[in-house]
């Protein structure tokens, strides 16, 4: 099966990162069109020998690239068009259709309660998406979650699919040696007790409220942030009005797969603990693969964990998000001391492996014209 994957951008964010670890696993040819921002990601697809091409589309109302990608999509003769994140899926799943081609997927990775990738949802903006979703086959949900939210919205339930993200545990078992390394890279004490906090740095993920937490921590404690954004030069100066000085330590975007340097698994063998204070999660990535590397996790909201039975991620504590509530029990996990570093049940569920067979068998069925059967 021949697969054209339509994305908004390639930048370091977790659907892009997502995209590239599912087309290493994806029984299918896949090329990738970027309509934006051809950045770490589109290297890294690159180098794993994908084609990618950059639309150069300049804003959401650039008509002119509508053409331009009707025409790849027809020159290519693909069996399928997969469309990611909200531009992609309008435009893709429009030039899908001009270009002839019926099977159209689209997966909704970031669909909240009342934001998408980080915007407000409105009434526009939801009748929008209601317009191209009806012009695929199929729309996929990374959550049951996300699913039961674009049943709300309107979606027919025959129409959606729930297809986890996956990732690839072996790649973030912990590494002691590993940590030693990095934390010296680094410039943390090895008495430090870590925090990480892993994600866009956009205001929807609310890090400033592990600033707030810190700020009221004993001084061994510091926060790590691994990310980029348009938030960071807020957080930076929240930093300094709290006087947390070095205690609070910016990363920048780093890749989850690298060949050299620091990358997510080696930075996440770093911390002591994670901690995801966003209220609004499609699935909570980042959560899963603290679990992951065996790092006891605290979280405000995460489907990937709250969707399964409770015992299957150990490790994991639901917390209101205040920074009163972070300060408590951050309390809690610096007085335990040291655990062993094992991932749960939880991080082996959403093995990418697992994911990309559930794919396929939603890709076989629309190719075919027949309607996938939901899923969870």
């Amino acid at each position: 099966m021949k697969v054209l994957h339509i994305i908004t951008g390639l930048g370091v964010g977790g659907a892009e990162q997502q995209l590239r670890l599912l087309l290493r696993h994806l029984p299918a040819t896949c090329d990738v069109v970027t309509l934006t921002n051809p950045g770490p990601v589109a290297d890294g697809l690159a180098a794993d020998g994908v084609r990618v091409v950059h639309l150069g589309m300049s804003g959401n109302r650039d008509l002119g690239a509508l053409p331009r990608l009707t025409k790849l999509v027809r020159g290519g003769a693909y069996d399928l068009v997969h469309t990611h994140l909200f531009r992609a899926c309008l435009y893709g799943r429009i030039a899908a259709r001009l270009a002839g081609t019926r099977a159209v997927v689209a997966t909704e990775h970031s669909l909240g309660d009342s934001q998408m990738e980080g915007r407000p949802l409105t009434a526009g903006v939801r009748a929008l998406y209601l317009t191209g979703e009806r012009l695929g086959r199929a729309t996929v949900a990374v959550s049951p979650s996300v699913a039961e939210r674009l049943s709300r919205w309107g979606v027919p339930r025959q129409r959606i699919h729930v297809v986890p993200n996956g990732i690839d545990v072996e790649r973030f078992r912990f590494d002691p040696r590993g940590r030693v390394a990095v934390r010296r890279q680094l410039g943390l004490p090895d008495e430090a007790f870590v925090v990480g906090g892993v994600g866009r740095l956009a205001p929807g993920k609310r890090f400033d409220v592990l600033l707030h937490a810190l700020a009221a921590l004993p001084r061994d404690v510091r926060v790590l942030l691994v990310g980029g954004g348009p938030d960071e030069d807020r957080l930076r100066a929240t930093a300094q009005q709290l006087g947390l000085g070095e205690r609070v330590l910016f990363t920048g975007e780093r890749p989850h797969l690298s060949e050299h340097g620091a990358d997510l698994p080696a930075l996440l063998a770093a911390m002591d603990v994670l901690a995801s204070p966003s209220p609004e999660e499609a699935f909570g990535l980042a959560v899963v693969e603290g679990l992951a590397a065996g790092l006891p996790v605290l979280y405000v909201r995460c489907p990937a964990v709250e969707d399964l039975a409770p015992d299957a991620a150990t490790g994991a504590e639901r917390v209101t998000g205040d920074p009163d509530s972070f300060v408590r029990a951050l309390l809690r996990a610096r007085s335990a001391g040291p655990r062993p570093r094992l991932a749960p049940e939880a991080a082996h569920h959403y093995s990418i492996t697992r994911s990309a067979a559930q794919l396929m068998h939603v890709y076989e069925a629309a190719a075919s014209g027949s309607t996938p059967r939901v899923s969870s």
